[in-house]
């Protein structure tokens, strides 16, 4: 039975102090939740049966977007849609709104959070349907046989699962060289988006460092990139609701007709988002061009390792790459 949800007790804590404590009390059977668009598709499935459901989504602190001096902070259980509207993070972050734009569907974007839409679970569709795969403690990856379904799956690091992060606005925030700060226990850490994410082969069993008891309470950018020359495509099977076949976000510098710095990341290539370091280390000191595009095409997809149904990814790679940097021409 998929229409109904298990039972669990339901706590709206006051304060992120008074959320620890209920996530330190409950551990592995808490469950932390602030838009839900994840969590309720999980508990309807009954496939995460939690006892207790800690919602954070009233917390102030975790809201809006603020300018600190050196970077820009937005709280995690800000809404896409407060993301996609706020005029500082349009006049300074583009990257950011466009990609928070491409998110599911406008009525989603309105309850969803930028910290819910960066901490999901990966949408394989053997995974969520329930399959016993390795990364449900199993010892198979059924999207990876030679009869699976897997357009949607990895073309780079594959290790045992071949899931692929579902965020639109993760490979933004890598772009970005945004900073994540967890808090845990009234202790507070700062993790750079690039390391944010992690894949099967540090631990299968989840695709962030966040563990039981930690909460994204905030995202900082860097006021570095803020005006700088941004770019973000998503290509999907449907304009809305869908998630990306693959995706492209793009922060870089043009100083007198050359580019000086950019960064790089794909989506929905591999677990995490994916730098093109090889792009990024074309473009440095070269002019925007017919023949950076060329180079950009040939080297952003090396190494890729396609499943029986994504070789495509390989070629649409590719051409993001080169679409990124002809926007800098």
């Amino acid at each position: 039975m998929t229409d109904y949800m298990h039972a669990f007790d339901l706590y709206a804590p006051g304060s992120l102090g008074e959320a620890a404590e209920l996530l330190d009390k409950h551990g592995k059977d808490a469950w932390l939740v602030a838009g839900g668009k994840d969590s309720f598709d999980w508990f309807k499935d009954r496939h995460k049966t939690p006892k207790v459901v800690v919602d954070i989504s009233g917390l102030a602190a975790l809201k809006g977007v603020a300018d600190k001096g050196d970077h820009v902070a937005i709280g995690a259980a800000t809404t896409l849609t407060e993301i996609e509207e706020n005029a500082m993070l349009r006049d300074g972050y583009p990257l950011l709104v466009t990609a928070a734009g491409k998110v599911a569907s406008p009525q989603i974007r309105n309850s969803g959070t930028i910290g819910g839409n960066v901490a999901q679970d990966t949408r394989c569709t053997y995974y969520r349907d329930g399959f016993p795969c390795y990364r449900a403690g199993g010892n198979t990856c059924y999207a990876n046989t030679p009869t699976a379904m897997n357009r949607e799956h990895a073309l780079f690091g594959v290790s045992r699962c071949v899931a692929v992060t579902p965020s639109d606005t993760a490979p933004a925030l890598v772009a970005l060289d945004a900073q994540m700060v967890i808090s845990r226990a009234g202790k507070e850490r700062v993790v750079p988006a690039e390391k944010f994410f992690i894949g099967p082969d540090v631990d299968i069993t989840r695709m962030t460092v966040l563990e039981p008891g930690d909460v994204l309470t905030e995202i900082r950018l860097p006021k570095k990139w803020a005006g700088a020359r941004h770019y973000f495509e998503k290509v999907a099977d449907r304009q809305t609701w869908d998630f990306a076949l693959v995706s492209i976000a793009m922060a870089a510098r043009v100083d007198g007709g050359k580019v000086s710095e950019a960064r790089v990341a794909c989506g929905g290539v591999q677990c995490t988002p994916r730098r093109l370091t090889d792009v990024e280390d074309l473009m440095k000191g070269e002019a925007p061009g017919a023949e950076l595009e060329t180079l950009a095409k040939r080297v952003a997809a090396r190494g890729a390792k396609p499943l029986n149904y994504n070789h495509f990814k390989v070629p649409l790679m590719a051409n993001l790459a080169a679409r990124a940097v002809r926007s800098l021409a």
